[in-house]
């Protein structure tokens, strides 16, 4: 981590492929419309996995993005990266034939990777034989495969990272490319996650971990973050990309800034592949680095977009880190997670929940946290229950934790000429036709 007072990373285009929408409008709409994107899934309604619900992307046709040649040679996960990244490009209006590529790079971040590519060449081997079996499979599965698409399809020559490291990864390679810009390294980078893991094989997985939720026979009343009721997540798809800047390049090509990334930190809390530290001690931590480093003090933060995934365990534990972060301004912040809409977005969730977090900088307005309808006396906080809030929010924080005790948290802040802590101005709303560009593919 590292502060710098010479560059500064602002957010100027958001591009999402969720199971609410597919645009930064659309599904920041549906959002603060209380959409469910949660339901019977077909894929596994077929199958004899008992869980039957999941946070699907529907109607949706990559070859809109993507050469119709190239979209039997990706997976799933990596259709939802381009697509979305593509879709932040035209959100930031960037016209990247006038740029210089070699300055702009990419961090992607995905925790499952080539699941459909790989379980569909295993029924052909099994089928017919290893001869049978496509050549594009090692490049399909790979965990770098989405990232190293995206730079091929927009013709990117900086760096092209993947972060694989659960639920927090597309939060950590925000912090990971921010870092890049704050260096000097590159002076833009598409940043963000992809993944498609709504399939029988990992959802029979992971519900034999009793993380899922068991309310087949009620998907949109499924996924209940900090409610008292909640038995556990909905496996979610998709992807979100956003277009960082350094500041001064931004504003001399005239960008619209959404907010700037001030602080962020990783810990890991060395204790269990699946399940949090019982005393949150590096969830703590890590956000007390971020805000250090963001130079702000607990009492200036006016929003907490919170992890919540509707687990007993995993609620409980964020509203005793956000307690001890924060004391008494924790009752007075208010705090709400998104996945009881979208699911559980996996690798693809952070970056999701950072782009609703410029959109509330935007408009003022908080996405709520659905089907809280039961307060938890260990989830005691103010968590925007069922319904958006309008008010102004000028300084956010952003928490992911994930898989092996892995936190991030992110320090966003309404972005402003002279920041200050408590800075007033007002970003002017835009909307922008997402429509497919010439790609960059061999």
């Amino acid at each position: 981590m590292r502060s710098s007072k010479q560059r500064r990373v602002v957010v100027t285009g958001i591009g999402v492929v969720s199971p609410i929408g597919i645009g930064a409008e659309t599904f920041w709409g549906n959002l603060l419309a209380g959409v469910s994107g949660i339901d019977r899934a077909p894929i596994l309604m077929d199958s004899d996995c008992p869980w039957k619900i999941a946070a699907e992307v529907r109607d949706f046709h990559p070859e809109k993005w993507i050469p119709k040649k190239h979209v039997g040679h990706m997976d799933r996960f990596a259709h939802f990266g381009v697509v979305s990244s593509v879709l932040a490009q035209h959100d930031a209006r960037i016209d990247l034939e006038k740029e210089d590529r070699q300055r702009i790079g990419v961090a992607m971040g995905t925790a499952y990777t080539g699941l459909h590519f790989v379980t569909q060449q295993h029924v052909t081997y099994l089928e017919k034989g290893l001869r049978a079996v496509s050549p594009f499979t090692a490049s399909a599965i790979f965990s770098g495969s989405c990232g190293a698409m995206v730079s091929m399809h927009l013709g990117l020559k900086s760096p092209s990272v993947t972060v694989a490291t659960g639920c927090e990864s597309s939060t950590a390679a925000i912090a990971q490319a921010s870092e890049m810009i704050i260096s000097g390294d590159v002076d833009a980078m598409f940043a963000g996650g992809a993944d498609a893991t709504v399939h029988p094989l990992v959802v029979m997985a992971m519900g034999a971990t009793r993380a899922l939720s068991d309310r087949n026979n009620e998907p949109q009343k499924a996924s209940r973050p900090y409610d008292l009721k909640r038995d556990g997540f909905v496996m979610g798809e998709g992807g979100a990309m956003l277009m960082l800047e350094e500041l001064q390049r931004a504003r001399r090509r005239g960008a619209r800034i959404y907010a700037e990334i001030i602080g962020w930190a990783n810990t890991c809390d060395a204790h269990h592949i699946s399940q949090p530290c019982p005393g949150g001690e590096e969830n703590v931590r890590a956000i007390q680095m971020a805000l250090a480093v963001a130079g702000v003090q607990p009492d200036q933060v006016d929003y907490v977009n919170g992890h919540g995934t509707s687990t007993q365990l995993g609620d409980k534990t964020e509203t005793m880190v956000i307690k001890k972060v924060f004391g008494e301004h924790a009752y007075r912040m208010p705090v709400s997670s998104i996945k009881g809409a979208v699911g559980h977005m996996q690798g693809a969730c952070g970056a999701a929940e950072v782009a609703a977090c410029c959109m509330a900088f935007r408009d003022n307005m908080l996405p709520p946290t659905l089907n809280l309808e039961f307060p938890d006396p260990a989830c005691d906080l103010d968590f925007v229950a069922n319904k958006p809030r309008h008010t102004q929010v000028n300084l956010i924080l952003k928490n992911s934790f994930g898989f092996g005790g892995r936190n991030t948290a992110l320090v966003l802040r309404r972005y402003s000429e002279r920041p200050t802590a408590h800075s007033r101005s007002t970003l002017t709303s835009f909307h922008h036709e997402n429509r497919p560009v010439a790609n960059r593919f061999p």
